[in-house]
């Protein structure tokens, strides 16, 4: 649903401005779950900036864009929380093995009465192409690189996404955003980087208790879920 999602919201809004409403979803998880009240200033911060990107006083506002990229959002926060699950029993690869197929088959539903009667040799190799280059390249990227990284300084780079998706916009698809809608672009980064530095960081080895029994919630185990530095 996160891709899906997404693919959706740039059918009908800038490239940038759908990353930016995506990427309210992880740091509304990472505000909810610091439990530290003063958090909830940043996911206030990124919406300002997503209002001044959407200009919803303009005439042109696209309100299936902006559903789309909020649906991709919420899907992109419960897969945070429900990859937290994962990351404490497999690692890495591992657990990416076991996603990516079941993802791929939840796609096909919607994916392949759309493509039926209309596939090529072409079609096909460039979807093979599409497929390593989103979702499984860049999510091994990103488990293996906070394997090596800190928290904070991964999720302090992933901030950065808005801004890298508003550059690809206007060099590649030529979508030339407003002085305005730079502004909004730029309180959309600040307050993902703000959201790394102003939070907490578990112990190595901390545990918790839960009614259902015991679960080590380790760090090493929290480096293996993609993007967990966000929450």
């Amino acid at each position: 649903m996160m891709t899906i999602g997404f693919l959706a919201a740039i059918e009908h809004i800038p490239l940038g401005t759908a990353v930016a409403i995506e990427f309210l979803g992880p740091l509304t998880v990472a505000a909810v779950r610091s439990h530290n009240r003063n958090a909830l200033l940043w996911p206030a911060l990124a919406l300002l900036g997503v209002v001044l990107l959407t200009e919803p006083w303009q005439g042109d506002f696209n309100l299936t864009g902006v559903a789309f990229a909020a649906l991709a959002g919420s899907a992109w926060g419960l897969y945070i929380l429900l990859t937290q699950r994962v990351g404490d029993r497999f690692t890495g690869i591992g657990a990416l093995s076991m996603t990516v197929p079941i993802a791929a088959a939840t796609a096909a539903i919607v994916g392949i009465p759309q493509a039926a009667g209309h596939l090529t040799f072409g079609i096909l190799a460039a979807a093979a192409g599409l497929a390593i280059l989103l979702p499984v390249l860049p999510f091994a990227l990103e488990m293996l690189a906070l394997r090596r990284m800190t928290p904070t300084a991964f999720g302090t780079l992933m901030a950065l996404e808005p801004a890298v998706g508003v550059l690809l916009g206007l060099l590649i698809l030529h979508q030339q955003p407003s002085v305005v809608q730079g502004l909004g672009i730029l309180l959309v980064v600040l307050a993902g980087a703000a959201a790394q530095w102003g939070r907490r960081l578990p112990a190595p080895q901390a545990h918790a208790h839960s009614r259902r029994g015991h679960t080590l919630l380790s760090f090493e185990s929290n480096k293996g879920v993609r993007r967990c530095s966000l929450a």
